[in-house]
């Protein structure tokens, strides 16, 4: 699921930043608009990757406590 993100992502970026030159003059404002747009990516990314990371350190967690739990004794 993050690859489809990333990809929208730049995908959208791309578009962005061909809209931005279509007039042919890439001025300052327009380079302030792609690298936020950069930045943004970035930290959507860098989110994404650090929530999966999370939800497979939970994953294992999970897989651990419940392989060494003892059945009960009646």
């Amino acid at each position: 699921m993050n690859d489809l993100k990333k990809a929208e992502r730049e995908a959208e970026n791309k578009a962005k930043e061909t809209w931005r030159r279509i007039d042919g003059n890439e001025d300052v404002a327009d380079k302030l608009g792609n690298l936020g747009d950069d930045v943004r990516d970035g930290l959507g990314n860098a989110g994404d990757d650090i929530r999966e990371g999370i939800d497979n350190v939970g994953d294992a967690l999970r897989r651990r406590n419940e392989s060494t739990e003892r059945p009960e004794r009646r």
